[in-house]
């Protein structure tokens, strides 16, 4: 088992990691000005427009993950990740560990959309990415309901935290919001777990994003079997997806149980 860096040691492990960050802000920047805009631009249907940006974004982000591997931040465990590439218009939810949950599970799904906070949005290195990819930006109730059942009517799967935001160090993930089941209900989705095991945690909610973790982090993705829903009901929608949440979150207190390192 490989140690942590120290002292000097750890100074080639934080440059290699900063270089990526860097890489990853420079190649967002860039791309959103010049392939994306293309890519938007190029003849099609407009579904086919955002489909091939949102696989340019995979590819983009595939890289990324292979530049942590390379830099010794991250090693990746995605071995039975297949459903993943293979799901079509589902709700994908994930705990969320660490600060590149996003890039790995999109760097694994060649047709990913996500609600996007409105400080995205207004980030130069990513607004153009987000635009130009069809994500859903995080507005009133209904017209959120609205955009989202127009991204997995086209076959896009919609990937969710229902913690919110990444999980506090002492716990097994936070408490979960309704906002996935319900949007999974009010859109007839099916809703696919996938679990985020993490060894050696690091990039944390408590950690600085700088901080480059001085041991590698190995992320393995477990994937669960699909949950099925029905239609809600418009008396009852409130309770189902208070039903299914608690399942959910009790589902991953099961997955990740007291020996998961995090906690």
């Amino acid at each position: 088992m490989a140690t942590p860096s120290k002292g000097l040691g750890y100074l080639p492990r934080w440059l290699a990691g900063m270089g990526c960050y860097i890489a990853f802000g420079l190649g967002g920047l860039l791309s959103s000005v010049t392939l994306l805009p293309l890519l938007r631009c190029w003849p099609g249907s407009a579904d086919a427009r955002i489909q091939r940006v949102q696989k340019t974004v995979h590819l983009m982000f595939r890289c990324f993950v292979k530049m942590l591997t390379w830099a010794g931040v991250i090693r990746l465990d995605a071995n039975h990740s297949l459903p993943l590439q293979q799901a079509r218009g589902m709700v994908v939810v994930a705990n969320h560990p660490t600060l590149i949950d996003v890039v790995v599970l999109i760097s694994l799904m060649p047709n990913a959309g996500c609600i996007v906070k409105q400080g995205i949005w207004r980030n130069p290195f990513m607004r153009g990415v987000v635009s130009a990819a069809g994500y859903i930006p995080n507005r009133g109730a209904e017209l959120l309901l609205e955009d989202c059942q127009q991204l997995l009517a086209r076959g896009t799967n919609l990937l969710i935290f229902p913690e919110g935001t990444r999980t506090v160090k002492g716990t097994v993930v936070n408490d979960f919001a309704r906002g996935a089941a319900n949007i999974a209900l009010r859109c007839r989705a099916q809703l696919l777990p996938v679990v985020l095991q993490v060894t050696h945690p690091g990039l944390t909610k408590q950690d600085p994003w700088y901080e480059i973790p001085r041991q590698t982090m190995h992320i393995k993705v477990c994937l669960g079997a699909p949950f099925h829903t029905e239609a809600a009901l418009p008396d009852s929608s409130a309770k189902q997806a208070r039903k299914l949440t608690h399942e959910l979150e009790i589902y991953y207190k099961q997955q990740l149980d007291e020996h998961y390192e995090l906690t």
